[in-house]
């Protein structure tokens, strides 16, 4: 900043000087300039270029206009930094024209576009060869004798000059002002992509030298359409050559509050370092924006991620917070640490409390190459996955105690494209829960009369589950799972097949059964099958669901009845509906099980509360004490 400041003032006094000599002496301005831009070479290394035609002003005020004016070192080539300025224009009081102060009222800046080279890698020619000599500066210098500087359509272009990848910010407008008391204030306002943003930094530099001295800053930042969109923060700054400290950091995000410190070293490629501790930290969706709608029927997005700025800042990030929301996931407490080198960032995270349970995990990108890479490691343990799967995926049909592993990577430049490439492992297991939306057995009872088009879902009806789980391998976006299994009080379900990722279509083959107890996993009685696995196929918000029988979805009547004509219906020859005898002795479970459930009402509880009906309507409970006949059990749970 000072060294900035330095050659700015230094300009800005070099032209007052061209203006001084014109009016007095009569020289010719060319002769002057040249004087001027080896003056301003000798000292900050840039070099002064006026392209364009020179005015001069005499009323109302003294004054100048330069066009066309250009500032860059010596001999640079095409990757280097450099701004050009359109118009330059002065205006300072009479008085100090004739004092010899070299004082400008005001100096406005149009049409400037800066053009600034981003760095793969840190070296060593940022450096300057000599001292800084600001720290050499008197009690009695003056590093910027102008009192107000505006600019107005400006532009900032960071390329790589390796490759011509550019990134602009554009409509930049700004102001500084220097008060009496040292005060500085800059207020601007600037445009990157379809966002805007507002800034107000104040600073009050003490008499003399900056070097290495402390200097009271304060800065105000507002970014719309981001997931943390307002900054505001105080700190002692201080400069020490090239590198920029900031100690005494505190402030809030949005509405969390935070303090620690930050050093931004410029020699070359930046080089940033952080370390805050925040009260609550938000990010993920922007504020007062409703939450995106469910996105299962639709592709996944195309377009493009950009992760290349990686390349070019290297970064040493440690966040922790008493409370990090992600989205409308919460998390509490939380620490991650994050480097980014060489193109490459890593993020881990240790001991992250989530919902009654624990995360751990790593994440990279690599955006050193080409085509950018991806890397998860997780593993969550006795985490609540209703409030978890809910508020990060949107997917709230699950409810229980969760435990869940990944390792996963991919590579793509867009959602669509990682996901269609992500290549690993990953396992599931939630216990003590509910599917949620689902009635799983009356699902199965509906299988015997046609196939399914959905899931199904109605929001007063649940599956309660003891266990489910499931471990896949991942291979170019496809999950391969050979163990799915679902174990509940009711119902029993073993599966295995694929999930293609990227076109969001499933490929299972289940074996559903169900329970005559209400026992639950691990319960003396043997579940009774449907005796034809079931196939779900289709896209996996609205797939197919059907009994793996040939030809039944090209004319499912015929299949339906040849099933009769075998006497294998729901449950198979071995099961109810055969002639197995046993089938006779199975009556007080049966009705056991209507009075639980399964697609029937549950008899008012004392006081006269109940739960709703979840099938069709039921006739009154047969007594205990005289068994209803099995062909009637069989009316009112299959609806025959």
């Amino acid at each position: 900043m000072a060294r900035a400041l330095k050659i700015a003032g230094l300009v800005a006094a070099s032209l007052v000087t061209i203006v001084i000599v014109l009016l007095v002496t009569g020289i010719p301005s060319g002769f002057v300039a040249s004087l001027v831009q080896d003056r301003i070479e000798r000292d900050t290394g840039y070099r002064l270029t006026i392209k364009g035609t020179t005015g001069i002003d005499l009323w109302p005020s003294p004054g100048f206009a330069l066009h066309l004016v250009t500032l860059d070192q010596p001999g640079s080539a095409a990757g280097d930094a450099q701004i050009v300025v359109g118009e330059i224009r002065a205006a300072f009081e009479l008085a100090s024209l004739l004092s010899g102060t070299l004082k400008i009222s005001e100096l406005a800046i149009d049409h400037p576009t800066l053009r600034m080279p981003l760095l793969r890698e840190r070296t060593s020619s940022g450096v300057p060869s000599r001292p800084d000599r600001s720290e050499e500066a008197s009690e009695g210098d003056t590093l910027f004798p102008v009192d107000r500087v505006t600019v107005s359509n400006g532009a900032i272009v960071f390329f790589d000059p390796q490759t011509g990848w550019e990134n602009r910010v554009n409509d930049v407008n700004a102001s500084l002002t220097l008060r009496a008391d040292r005060q500085i204030k800059i207020t601007g306002d600037a445009r990157s992509g379809d966002r805007s943003l507002t800034f107000a930094i104040a600073a009050t530099p003490p008499a003399g030298p900056l070097g290495r001295r402390n200097v009271p800053t304060e800065l105000t930042l507002e970014v719309s359409g981001a997931p943390a969109h307002q900054l505001a923060a105080r700190a002692e700054v201080r400069i020490n050559r090239q590198t920029l400290l900031i100690n005494g950091l505190s402030g809030s995000l949005d509405d969390g509050k935070f303090n620690g410190w930050a050093s931004v070293d410029l020699a070359s490629k930046p080089l940033v370092k952080i370390d805050l501790d925040f009260h609550r930290l938000d990010l993920g969706a922007a504020p007062h924006e409703p939450s995106a709608p469910r996105s299962g029927a639709q592709p996944w997005s195309a377009t493009p991620i950009e992760v290349g700025g990686l390349k070019y800042v290297d970064a040493q990030v440690t966040i922790s917070a008493a409370e990090l929301n992600i989205s409308q996931a919460r998390f509490a407490p939380a620490q991650v640490e994050a480097a980014i080198a060489s193109g490459v960032l890593k993020v881990s995270f240790s001991n992250l409390g989530a919902y009654d349970g624990r995360a751990n995990g790593s994440l990279s990108i690599d955006a050193s190459t080409t085509t950018p890479s991806y890397a998860l490691k997780a593993d969550v343990s006795s985490v609540r996955a209703l409030p978890l799967l809910s508020s990060l995926a949107d997917f709230d049909n699950v409810d229980g105690k969760m435990r869940a592993a990944a390792d996963v990577r991919g590579a793509g430049d867009s959602l669509r494209a990682i996901m269609s490439s992500l290549a690993g492992t990953a396992s599931i297991e939630i216990r003590d829960g509910a599917i949620r939306n689902l009635n799983i057995a009356k699902m199965i009872r509906a299988l015997t009369s046609g196939t399914l088009s959905g899931w199904q879902e109605r929001p007063d009806q649940t599956t309660d589950m003891t266990q489910l789980s499931a471990t896949a391998t991942i291979a170019k976006g496809l999950v391969a799972t050979n163990d799915l299994s679902l174990a509940g009080p009711l119902v029993r379900m073993t599966g295995a097949g694929t999930i293609d990722l990227g076109s969001k279509l499933l490929a299972l083959r289940v074996e559903p059964k169900l329970v005559m107890t209400t026992e639950g996993q691990g319960g003396r009685t043997e579940p009774i099958g449907l005796g034809i696995p079931v196939v779900i196929q289709g896209t996996w918000n609205e797939p197919r669901i059907y009994p793996d029988v040939d030809g039944i979805l090209d004319d499912p009547g015929a299949a339906y009845a040849k099933l009769r004509e075998w006497g294998q219906g729901l449950f198979g020859r071995s099961g109810i509906g055969s002639s197995d005898p046993s089938g006779s002795n199975m009556g007080e479970t049966l009705d056991t099980l209507i009075r639980q459930g399964l697609g029937a009402g549950t008899s008012p509880a004392p006081g006269g509360a109940g739960k709703p009906s979840q099938g069709p309507p039921q006739q009154d409970a047969p007594s205990r004490d005289k068994p209803p006949p099995v062909d009637e059990i069989m009316k009112q749970l299959f609806g025959r």
